[in-house]
């Protein structure tokens, strides 16, 4: 089974906490602070599997978690980070926030590794916040929590060549003759149910990948049929082969199916609509009016495209219709058909003056991930860590803010889950 669009959660490590440790050793008096750092949570990486062509794998795990930070320990331990997990697919995967549908990745050459979720930092030991004035900090930093996201993995099939046309034109007869594939074939509609895809290697010894695209049925733009889900595989490919039923033995006319699908093509895209364009006109073996192919030939000439005559049943024209394949492509540049947007993955690297203030419900809300990530790094039941909490929030301006907006003593402050009360 094919399988091309999944959803995933995934979530980076989280880090390691500070350790809250004093030296005890004999013979050292009043030994200082020595907790150590914890470790950093494991990243979460996308790479490209040469051995995979489907997402189905995705289909029975669904959750991924990359290893925690340990906690560090006394005597400066330093926890141990947390393994990074790297997550294998498809080539021509493309990952997306699922809540945000922004392109994280567009993992479309071989050998590629993307990073899409950063484990959290690790906390820091009590021994960093030793000063003059507090020789003994009985507090540490608790360990950063790593990202956490929904994602969509999307494969879209790379392929030079797509086959697009109404089911039961010959597609996938056309791609038997012509490659190793072994696509399903019968007299009837929708026989194609997956993409398939094949090596055409000319008499001449040129190669290059084709795709047999489902048949595409009007009202495949908005959903209809097979619809979207194989209108996306077509935008991989570089040139698109119109298969055309000219034989007339099922009632069809040539001239309207060709129209129909074009204009498919230009409601799901314009820019696939204007992609460089040969129509097939097929069963020429079993013609029954020479009139049918005249028409769709005058309509080629109208839309400036080349049309060849074949029988993908006998072979007649395949030939000559490859050998111009082949050196059409050669004029198409490759290129990454969908442009990843450039999305800051490292949260880490927020400023440290991001932050809002609003009052809702007479209580000032602070957001902002510089402020809640100190929130989260504080014990809010030692004195010693309260303290260091308000000296963080004056080194941002926060309480000055505060101030600005008319707290009074005994107002409430909300941060993440906690509610402060405000002291003057």
């Amino acid at each position: 089974m094919f399988t091309d669009y999944v959803k995933i959660i995934a979530k980076a490590g989280n880090g390691g906490n500070g350790a809250i440790s004093f030296r005890r050793e004999k013979y050292v008096a009043a030994g200082g602070p020595d907790g150590g750092d914890g470790g950093k949570g494991g990243d979460i990486y996308f790479e490209v599997d040469p051995d995979s062509n489907t997402l189905i794998d995705f289909r029975y795990n669904k959750k991924f978690k990359a290893e925690n930070g340990k906690n560090g320990e006394g005597a400066h331990k330093f926890g141990k980070s947390g393994e990074d997990l790297y997550i294998k697919v498809p080539i021509g995967t493309i990952v997306r926030d699922a809540k945000t549908n922004r392109v994280l990745a567009d993992l479309s050459h071989e050998g590629q590794k993307e990073l899409i979720l950063a484990g959290g930092r690790g906390g820091k030991g009590n021994s960093h916040f030793a000063t003059s004035t507090r020789q003994a900090p009985r507090f540490a930093q608790d360990g950063e929590k790593g990202e956490e996201k929904e994602l969509i993995l999307e494969l879209k099939l790379l392929a030079d060549v797509g086959l697009i046309g109404f089911p039961n034109v010959g597609k996938s007869t056309f791609l038997s003759m012509t490659t190793s594939a072994t696509p399903k074939i019968a007299d009837y509609h929708f026989t194609t149910l997956e993409p398939n895809l094949g090596v055409v290697k000319t008499e001449y010894g040129d190669s290059f990948v084709i795709a047999d695209i489902p048949g595409i049925i009007e009202g495949a733009s908005e959903g209809t049929g097979l619809g979207l889900q194989f209108l996306r595989h077509i935008e991989r490919t570089r040139l698109l082969l119109h298969v055309i039923d000219v034989s007339g033995s099922e009632g069809r006319n040539p001239v309207q199916d060709f129209n129909t699908i074009s204009e498919e093509l230009k409601k799901y895209s314009e820019k696939l609509s204007e992609r460089t364009q040969i129509i097939v006109a097929n069963k020429v073996d079993i013609l029954q009016d020479e009139n049918l192919y005249k028409e769709l030939e005058k309509t080629a000439k109208e839309h400036n495209m080349e049309i060849f005559k074949i029988s993908a049943a006998t072979g007649d024209g395949i030939p000559e219709l490859l050998k111009h394949v082949s050196e059409i492509l050669k004029t198409l540049p490759k290129e990454d058909l969908i442009e990843t947007e450039n999305e800051k993955v490292y949260t880490l690297d927020n400023k440290d003056d991001e932050y809002t203030i609003e009052k809702e419900d007479g209580k000032f809300v602070i957001k902002g991930e510089a402020v809640e990530r100190i929130m989260r790094r504080v014990n809010i039941e030692d004195n010693e860590s309260l303290y260091y909490f308000q000296k963080s929030l004056d080194n941002l301006g926060v309480n000055e803010k505060l101030k600005k907006m008319g707290i009074q003593e005994g107002d409430i402050v909300k941060i993440d889950d906690y509610e402060l009360e405000w002291e003057d």
